[in-house]
Order: C-alpha cells, then sequence, then structure tokens
C-alpha cells in the first residue's frame, strides 16, 4: 500500500524518488489553516499532523479520537473563521508507479499528495496522452477523483480505472473500479462523505506524443483546429496553460486574482421545464449559453447568470473579497488580509440576487468546511 514499487521504470519528470513505508512519529502542532489554503482563509485546526505515504495517511486517521479534515492541496476548500475542531491530516505522499504497459496504453498509480499539475507535466513529458487539457488545475491528484475534476474537454473520469481507498467504517484498504465512483458532473462517492479516504488513484492513458481530441470549442480555436482534431500533447498543455493563466487560474503569488478556489459555483444543471423559466426571465437580455446534459437536461452558464446578474469581473465585496478582474467565477482574497465571513457574504449575495433574478439555484463547487453560504 506504500510508495515502495517492485516496478520502476524510469520515468522523466519528478518521480524518481519512491519513499518506503513508515509511519511518522513527529508531534502535531497547531496554527491557522489560512496557510494551507490557496484562498489564504482560515482560522485554527484543534490539531494538524503530516502523512508522507499511504500508510502514514491510514495510521493518522485511525488515531484521531475527534472529527478529521484531509487537507493536501488547499485549493478547492473553503474554512471557516473558526477553522476546525479536530485533526487536521495533511496529505503530503508523493511518487507515481507503473502497474501496466504495452505498446497503446500504460496504467500509473499516483499517491494521493502528489501535486497534479506535477504529474501532467510528467505524463506529458513521458509521452502518455489523456492529462493534458487538465494542466494548471491546482492541488493535488487525491483530490481529482473526488470532484471528478475536469477543465477544457476532459474529465479525470475519462482516464481513472480505479482509486485505492481507506474505509473507515471497515477499517479496510480496497480499490474502488471506475463503476463503482459514481462519477458526475463535478461529483462522485468520494465527495459527500468522509468515510472513504483517498490513498492513491490509478489512471490508464494512450501511449502517444498527441493529445486526446480536442472537445472544449475554446481551446480548439486558441489552438487553431477542428473540435475533435489532435494536436500534441505538449501544444495543448501550454495553451490550457496560457488560457488558464489568463483567467486567473494559475497558481502565481503576484496575483491576486490567483487568491482563490478557481470556480466558486458549479454550472446549474436544469431540467426542461426549469431551463424554458430561465429563457423566459432572460428574454430581455438574450438567450443564456448553454450545453445539452444527460437526458433532456441542460447544462446552463453560471458565469453569464452571475454577470448578467450585475455582478462583473472585479465586483467588490467586503473587507477586500471581490469576483476575480479576469474571471466572473472565481470569488477571490484580493486584499490578502480579508475573512472567510467577508467572502461567504458574497457568495451569498451572487447566489440570492441570481435566484431571484433568473429563478436558478448556484450551488459552491468547493467543500466547505464549517462555515455555509
Amino acid at each position: 500500500m506504500g510508495a515502495a514499487a517492485t516496478h520502476q521504470p524510469r520515468v522523466k519528470g519528478v518521480f524518481d524518488a519512491y519513499a518506503q513505508p513508515t509511519v511518522a512519529t513527529e508531534p502535531a502542532s497547531t496554527g491557522d489553516l489560512a496557510q494551507y489554503t490557496t484562498l489564504r482563509l482560515g482560522g485554527p485546526a484543534r490539531r494538524i499532523v503530516t502523512a508522507t505515504t499511504a500508510d502514514e495517511i491510514v495510521a493518522r486517521v485511525r488515531a484521531a479520537q475527534d472529527e478529521i479534515l484531509l487537507l493536501a492541496g488547499g485549493s478547492n476548500v473553503v474554512v471557516s473563521d473558526a477553522g476546525f475542531p479536530g485533526t487536521v491530516v495533511l496529505v503530503r505522499s508523493r511518487g507515481l508507479r507503473v502497474l501496466a504497459e504495452d505498446e497503446a496504453n500504460v496504467t500509473v498509480r499516483v499517491e494521493a499528495g502528489e501535486p497534479w499539475d506535477d504529474l501532467v507535466a510528467a505524463t506529458v513529458a513521458n509521452g502518455w496522452s489523456g492529462l493534458e487539457c487538465l494542466s494548471g488545475i491546482p492541488g493535488s491528484t487525491g483530490a481529482t477523483p473526488i470532484q471528478n475534476v475536469g477543465a477544457y474537454g476532459q474529465e479525470v473520469a475519462d482516464t481513472i480505472v480505479g482509486v485505492q481507498v481507506y474505509d473507515r467504517v471497515t477499517g479496510e484498504v480496497s480499490t474502488v473500479p471506475t463503476v463503482d465512483c459514481g462519477f458526475a458532473y463535478r461529483a462522485s462517492v468520494f465527495k459527500y462523505s468522509q468515510r472513504l479516504v483517498v490513498l492513491s488513484v490509478d489512471f490508464r492513458l494512450a501511449r502517444s506524443p498527441l493529445s486526446g481530441p480536442v472537445r472544449y470549442a475554446e481551446l480548439a480555436r486558441t489552438l487553431g483546429v477542428s473540435v475533435g482534431d489532435r494536436v500534441p500533447a505538449s501544444q495543448a498543455r501550454d495553451t490550457v496553460l496560457r488560457l488558464r493563466a489568463g483567467k486567473g487560474m494559475v497558481l502565481d503569488p503576484a496575483d491576486p486574482d490567483t487568491r482563490s478556489v478557481g470556480s466558486f459555483f458549479t454550472n446549474p444543471v436544469l431540467d426542461t421545464a426549469g431551463y424554458e423559466l430561465l429563457r423566459q426571465r432572460a428574454a430581455d437580455i438574450g438567450e443564456p449559453p448553454a450545453w445539452p446534459g444527460v437526458g433532456d437536461r441542460v447544462k446552463v452558464s453560471a458565469a453569464w447568470l452571475i454577470d448578467k446578474a450585475g455582478f462583473g469581473k472585479g465586483h467588490p465585496g467586503p473587507e477586500g473579497v471581490a469576483i476575480s478582474s479576469k474571471h466572473t467565477l472565481a470569488l477571490t482574497n484580493q486584499s490578502g488580509t480579508a475573512s472567510t465571513e467577508a467572502l461567504i457574504t458574497l457568495a451569498r449575495e451572487i447566489r440570492d440576487t441570481v435566484e431571484a433574478r433568473f429563478a436558478v439555484t448556484l450551488h459552491p463547487e468547493p467543500v466547505l468546511v464549517n462555515c455555509t453560504i
């Protein structure tokens, strides 16, 4: 279960070291959780411990006598000003190993704490296709199946073949196959329950220097290709990084727009009646951007709803929080000294105004810890 590997081919990038599984004995610490989140918001935890291998993650979780919060990159979490009244486990496991490979594909197991973009960079460098359009997303690999992370036409559900988990009820470690992960738009069986703790993730990737078919219209336009075409994976990665940076979605300490959790609200998914009501409410301002969903459902642009409700880029909130100057969906800690309550106040105002104007309820994408909108 640890990061040691029996089959360790040379892999370009960041995966040359494989730690042996041990149980750390370092003492617990305390402190504000703001230092561990991309928002730079969050109050104190009762106890903070670190886990550097899958075995340590299991040991830390088993040893905790109170509530547990697992925190890795901190890029998709909003922690209250009151903090967390339990044990925070900082997931710092690292490494990748090849489980299987043939001429067409390679299956790799990646530890939960491996920084996501480091993984994407390494897969592109090794000629493995399937993750390139997910470049630049902050956070850890273990968080990606929880949210079914997606961007620019790719989702991790497209390539995940299994997720190794620790079951806090049975005390067992097992692999959840894709069919049982319950992947949906920004959702999975792991998202709404603390029962299953993600230890590592298995990805099946194509052995190809070319990207997967380009599915996202904006990306295709920028690349100068048609939707469905393929390009060198390195070109797709570089282009996605530029697009994300232009929207303040690549972490940059010098850019306050990146003190965020990325998109704060998910795109609403409406049934036929809900979408027709929205069209009626928006008849005076234009057709709401929408995409076909599963069955008769329609996915609607949350950014469009927010903008048309009167909250444009740069819209200010209390204490120096604001909508990003680059992207309507990102709520930011512009001042660097704001509070979580100020951010929640702005989010609540946006949600309530959109609902009153368009009869559509926006739902937060990040995990809200000890707070709610």
